[in-house]
């Protein structure tokens, strides 16, 4: 066996491993999830990703491990922009909170199907046509630049959504959970219950996140090793990372902000490759770029935590937090 087939082994029975101790010995049917419990599954999420960056340093090299750890860092920061838009799933549908374990796993294994397919089809395009790394480029100035100057006021409606309206169309659904079932029979007919709805709606969204997050990884690194496995480290440790902050999500008010400076840099180095690889090394762009996005991504949530809340008057700040 060669290296890269023994990483994708090694890679793949971490995850089986990982996903066997999280949901048998960390995770309980039905149970609602603690803060404590959150906590210790984020640590155990974000340590296994940090040992395997170690894997891939002592494998592949220096240069491979830090593209890993900057694609893991981009894809955890987008992914605590996913969590306010899950919240407002589970809260527009009346998600029992006893379910959201269960929801949320089936929904992100989902979107981790769906992203591997994204990933292949974007590398293959990339390898055969090297133009499209400009339109990616273009895209990511352009999200960016819309991300930063986005209005509040306009809030994603779960029920207003196309995913939910082609559903009502051409399902039949019912107004309720059916008990914690995804499909129930009334007269002989299956119905679907809103927790099938959520499900199917939860990884729709994220195919829409992956629009972004896959071409932003693809300008960290182009090699398929590292954008797959930091963007399953990324998406599995979603569910315990929604549990630990979805009481505080709100509360980081610049966050967006900072993800939009991360895209429009990759975006900008991206339609710069040929000029910026004449004057800096591939390894200093990698440090460059590990740099920037943890800059920004930390400092939007300090600056988020520190300063006034917006729209907020100092006198309110206090009772607001």
């Amino acid at each position: 066996m060669n290296i890269d087939q023994i990483s994708y082994l090694v890679f793949g029975l971490v995850l089986v491993l990982a996903l066997f101790f999280d949901l048998g010995l960390m995770s309980k049917k039905n149970q609602t999830i603690s803060i404590r419990q959150a906590l210790n599954q984020t640590f155990f999420w974000v340590g296994l990703a940090l040992l395997f960056f170690v894997f891939v340093w002592v494998e592949k090299g220096q240069q491979l491990a830090l593209e890993y750890l900057s694609a893991y860092l981009m894809e955890w920061s987008l992914s605590i922009d996913n969590i306010f838009v899950f919240i407002l799933i589970f809260t527009a549908f009346s998600v029992k909170e006893k379910n959201y374990g269960r929801v949320l796993l089936i929904g992100i294994l989902m979107a981790i199907v769906f992203r591997v397919l994204f990933i292949s089809v974007g590398v293959v395009l990339v390898e055969r046509f090297h133009w499209i790394l400009y339109v990616f480029g273009i895209f990511l100035v352009y999200t960016g630049f819309k991300m930063f100057t986005a209005n509040e006021e306009e809030e994603f409606n779960p029920q207003d959504s196309k995913v939910y309206l082609f559903l009502k169309r051409f399902l039949p659904i019912v107004p309720h959970d059916g008990n914690g079932k995804f499909i129930v029979r009334e007269n002989g007919r299956p119905l679907y219950t809103t927790l099938f709805v959520v499900i199917i709606m939860l990884a729709s969204i994220d195919i829409v996140f992956a629009l972004d997050s896959i071409p932003a990884v693809m300008g960290i690194s182009r090699d398929r090793f590292v954008i797959y496995t930091s963007n399953i480290f990324a998406v599995l440790g979603l569910r315990s990372l929604f549990f630990l902050l979805r009481g505080a999500v709100s509360k980081f008010d610049y966050l967006q902000q900072g993800i939009a400076i991360v895209l429009v840099f990759i975006g900008v180095k991206m339609l710069g490759e040929h000029w910026i690889n004449q004057w800096i090394s591939k390894s200093e762009q990698v440090a460059v770029s590990l740099g920037v996005i943890a800059i920004c991504i930390s400092g939007s949530i300090f600056y988020s935590l520190f300063i006034q809340k917006k729209g907020v008057p100092p006198d309110q700040l206090d009772q607001s937090v």
